[in-house]
């Protein structure tokens, strides 16, 4: 076997990752981002030291590295949101439906709307996103199609109903 072969510590690492993140996708991206990470740091791996711990540490240090960007993100958006930078609203019957829109878009996961909102609106490449984000290409790929499946959600609606409501009108023998 040879020392450097991770695919037999693939599932530890993810179980791992569903624990620190306790989501599912956001586990897979974790994962993913600290095999990279392994893969660029595999010249400081020693020969004959424990692959499975190397890896664990580095999947638990990226998860840590992730934690604090994410707090030191949340920090300024609330520090941006605190200012209010005093936009003028629009006017129309559209204005509802753009404020509809912005909500759904801020309620994505802040990964989601990062990627999307660089592709889509500044018009970066997949690759010219990973390179922003610092993640792989595909995780680029899958935070937008999440994002775009979750708006596409909020624009179909609720589902309607057919058939006959769940309600039914019944006689006691007290109504005879």
């Amino acid at each position: 076997m040879n020392s450097f072969d991770i695919t037999p510590h693939l599932l530890a690492m993810r179980r791992y990752a569903r624990v620190l993140t306790r989501a599912e996708t956001e586990a897979d991206d974790l994962v993913q981002g600290a095999l990279l990470r392994a893969y660029e740091r595999r010249g400081s791996f020693r020969e004959g030291a424990d692959l499975r711990v190397w890896l664990m540490a580095i999947l638990h240090n990226h998860f840590i590295d992730q934690m604090r960007a994410r707090k030191a993100s949340q920090a300024r958006e609330q520090a941006w949101a605190e200012s209010n930078p005093g936009f003028a609203p629009a006017e129309g019957e559209h204005v509802v439906r753009l404020e509809q829109l912005r909500g759904a878009f801020l309620a994505l996961p802040a990964e989601q709307r990062e990627a999307l909102h660089l592709m889509a609106v500044e018009d970066l490449s997949v690759a010219e996103a990973a390179t922003v984000l610092g993640i792989p290409v595909g995780t680029v790929m899958s935070r937008v199609g999440r994002a775009r499946a979750a708006l596409r959600r909020f624009e179909d609606g609720p589902a309607v109903r057919t058939g006959s409501p769940s309600l039914k009108l019944v006689r006691g023998r007290d109504d005879r």
